[in-house]
């Protein structure tokens, strides 16, 4: 395990290491000019010259690349070209509550998804298994743009419950931090929720009907116990891959979601730097985002491990 460990960890570096050489490529062939973005259209050719000389633009590409990375790697993110102020500060406040946002709704996702497909699994064939899997085809259906205005209108409209935008700080109160996170956090859980719960629920049937949980029935041992101890174990399993690659999903969701309910994280800051061409902005958030999906997976890996401990990675059959 410890060697699958080290071999995932130089993976990821390997993994990180490609994805900087495409994300600096693709931006550095986007349209545009970053020396006009700075100066605006009109300025003149000779004052364009002179920036783009002093912020290194005439320079090999892979000067420029070698530039960009070895500053990356010692935490330097450079400067904002719009906001003309330190990336660091504004990237790592964005990060924060985004992992605030996606943390909540990660653990919403595998607590009541999880939950809601055993239930429906062990139940297969029941109206409550019917109940469960027409919510869940509805709630994948929905396109996250439409069931946030949907909400919105509802519970911040016509109810007023909750804001429907914005985001507050901790120090103006629990209850007023809480309800600006209760609708994008419900928007960004509730498809991803559905999608946990019909593969559980899928897998949590067939792993019912496997000849391990039948011996353990026919031991005379509580159907809670073998439930607990012998099916759901091997059922999480592919459950625990794709609550990964749902983060990698979410990461996407956040972008749409922090953008309809102007919340000020990742996402919201991801579409600013599009939006208005900050080439050092954009580079920096993709390379986070890129980060958060590979460590996600290799998460997914040792928890696949850890619940099923005759999985020995990195080793042949015939061992």
């Amino acid at each position: 395990m410890t060697g699958y460990v080290i071999k995932r960890m130089l993976s990821i570096v390997l993994t990180m290491a490609v994805m900087s050489i495409l994300i600096f490529w693709i931006t550095q062939v986007m349209p545009g000019n970053v020396a006009y973005m700075i100066l605006g259209d009109f300025a003149s050719p000779e004052d364009v010259a002179t920036l783009e000389k002093k912020l290194g633009l005439n320079d090999p590409t892979y000067v420029q690349y070698w530039r960009w990375a070895s500053g990356m790697l010692q935490g330097d993110l450079g400067r904002s070209l719009v906001m003309d102020r330190p990336i660091a500060p504004v990237l790592w406040d964005a990060v924060s509550k985004s992992a605030i946002l996606a943390g909540i709704s990660i653990g919403l996702v595998a607590l009541f998804g999880i939950v809601v497909g055993v239930y429906a699994g062990v139940r297969h064939g029941s109206r409550a298994d019917h109940v469960v899997s027409v919510a869940t085809y509805v709630n994948i259906a929905i396109p996250e743009f439409l069931f946030a205005i949907v909400i919105i209108m509802l519970f911040a409209g016509y109810l007023n419950w909750f804001p429907a935008t914005g985001y507050s700080d901790l120090s103006n109160g629990v209850g007023t931090w809480a309800r600006h996170l209760i609708l994008p956090v419900f928007t960004l859980a509730t498809g991803l929720m559905a999608h946990v719960s019909r593969l559980t629920r899928s897998s949590m049937i067939d792993t019912m009907q496997t000849q391990y949980v039948r011996a353990a029935r026919a031991r005379g041992l509580p159907e809670r116990l073998v439930i607990r101890r012998h099916a759901l174990p091997n059922a999480l399993l592919p459950t625990i891959t794709v609550l990964a690659i749902d983060v990698g999903i979410m990461m996407g969701g956040i972008v749409v979601v922090e953008t309809i309910f102007s919340y000020p994280g990742l996402g919201r800051l991801l579409m600013f730097a599009i939006q208005n061409m900050d080439v050092p902005l954009l580079q920096a958030c993709m390379i986070v985002i890129t980060f958060v999906y590979a460590a996600a997976n290799l998460m997914a890996d040792l928890l696949y491990a850890l619940l099923n401990p005759r999985v020995r990675y990195g080793r042949s059959s015939s061992e």
